[in-house]
């Protein structure tokens, strides 16, 4: 560490200078006190970086200072200098606050080390509160916008927010759509009334007719009672459609009527409804190539694309990392009455280095298993997940002979996925960028392809040269 303020407190002044010379050799700006009360007001003038403390002194002892030194500097560290006979009192000293102790006769080296950890504690903090005071700035929002990119997408925010335009937010799996989606409604016109949400991905093709647009009782098997839908539930608010691209050909066509008309009829149901709902949507397929495969219409895609928001991957803005880590560190410490404040610089470059393939929603999940693990002030790099090794994780190959077909090759590349995802299958939808439900498909498929074939064993072999070993479709889905 360079050079350091330190305020050298000892009531024997012969041990006072000599420490004080001591300090100063290794390049620190010196104060000398010798007593409690000597020591408090040259702390308020000289405001030391770490104040280096006699443990036992008659009047005011260490004690009396640490507490007292709390209300004036509480980010100061102390180190306290005992003697064998003091050991119990300096240990209630480390539960009081102290960084440290050091037994006399004092190690040198240890006093060295001691401080220079010191140094770099009160360093951590201060970008601590750095960061604490950067999302104050930005309010309660969940929305963290420092990087240059994040800043232009919340220029953007704030432009279409007061306007009725339906807006659609792309990005990779994690990234934060649905909270750039709540954004958009509290800075709307419209933020007074109800935000609802839902994934497209998550609700059965048979039921989300009655989901959007309600239904009436006896409409379908088990429908008992009148339920509204998700529009009418929106009503003079907004209405966020994750994973839009799930929703099946043949209800597009009702749902564009409903986006252009502002009325709607519950399944079941004989009388028009009228709704005033803004609409928002995302999705992770490619609507322009689901457009020309017929899995999507054109002008529904345009009714919805009146704006366009694109979120960067995390990777992409690696600057908001450390003000991320912090407003998660402050939210799960609160959530565990843990007293954790902040992240260790090694730990930190960790953090910053990594890819990140699930995006902020992974961070985020680091983070709470790190606040969990953390006993202390500071999260290092023990507290990381085992794979965060301080560089970007493994780049697997996947090698395919030629002349394979590309459904084939997807089939390959999907299996060879899941495998090294352990069969994970919530985990391999999101590295590959697509909805669980799409994912649960295409392997019944391949396994419904595999018995047509009359595969042993449900399916034949489909581990490529990048797979651990041979693997069925079927397989997956039974084990």
């Amino acid at each position: 560490m360079g050079s350091a303020r330190i305020l050298a407190v000892d009531d024997e002044r012969e041990t006072c200078e000599a420490l004080a010379e001591m300090l100063s050799a290794w390049g620190h700006k010196v104060e000398t006190a010798f007593d409690g009360h000597d020591a408090l007001r040259k702390a308020g003038e000289f405001r030391p970086d770490v104040v280096l403390s006699d443990l036992a002194m008659p009047e005011t002892d260490g004690l009396w200072l640490l507490r007292n030194l709390r209300e004036e500097l509480p980010d100061c560290p102390v180190v306290f200098l005992t003697g064998r006979g003091t050991i119990d009192t300096a240990v209630e000293s480390i539960r009081e606050g102290a960084y440290d102790f050091i037994v006399k006769p004092l190690d040198t080296a240890r006093l060295k080390v001691c401080i220079d950890r010191a140094l770099e504690k009160k360093e951590t903090l201060r970008e601590v509160q750095t960061l604490r005071r950067r999302l104050k700035q930005l309010g309660s929002t969940d929305l963290i916008a420092g990087s240059i990119g994040m800043r232009k997408v919340i220029e953007m925010i704030e432009k279409v927010a007061p306007s009725k335009a339906s807006v659609s937010i792309s990005g990779e799996s994690g990234t934060g759509k649905e909270v750039v989606a709540r954004t958009v409604h509290n800075l709307s016109l419209r933020r007074d009334k109800p935000f609802i949400a839902i994934n497209c991905a998550s609700i059965p093709a048979t039921l989300i007719e009655s989901e959007l647009f309600g239904h009436e009782r006896g409409a379908f098997t088990g429908a008992d009672q009148r339920r509204p839908g998700v529009f009418e539930m929106a009503h003079g608010g907004t209405l966020f459609l994750d994973e839009l691209g799930e929703i099946p050909i043949d209800l597009q066509a009702k749902l564009l009527r409903v986006l252009e008309e502002g009325r709607l009829r519950r399944l079941g149901g004989k009388v028009e409804i009228e709704v005033d709902v803004r609409v928002l949507s995302a999705t992770n397929r490619d609507l322009k190539q689901e457009i020309k495969n017929q899995r999507f219409r054109e002008d529904l895609y345009f009714r919805l694309n009146v704006f366009q928001l694109h979120l960067p991957p995390l990777r992409e803005r690696r600057d908001d990392v450390p003000i991320l880590v912090q407003h998660f560190v402050d939210k799960f410490r609160g959530d565990s009455a843990k007293r954790v404040s902040g992240v260790h610089p090694d730990a930190m470059e960790v953090l910053k280095n990594y890819d990140w393939p699930g995006n902020i929603r992974e961070l985020r999940n680091a983070v709470e298993r790190a606040v969990i693990l953390c006993d202390g002030e500071l999260i290092t790099r023990e507290h990381l997940p085992p794979d965060m090794a301080g560089k970007s994780p493994e780049r697997h190959t996947f090698k395919l002979p030629f002349g394979l077909s590309l459904d084939a090759v997807e089939r390959e590349y999907i299996l060879g996925s899941l495998q090294r995802n352990g069969n994970n299958k919530a985990r391999t939808a999101e590295v590959l960028g697509v909805s669980e439900k799409t994912l649960y498909n295409k392997l019944n498929r391949y396994a419904a392809e595999n018995r047509a074939q009359g595969a042993p064993g449900g399916g034949s072999p489909l581990g490529g040269q990048g797979s651990d070993g041979p693997m069925s479709a079927s397989s997956f889905l039974t084990r």
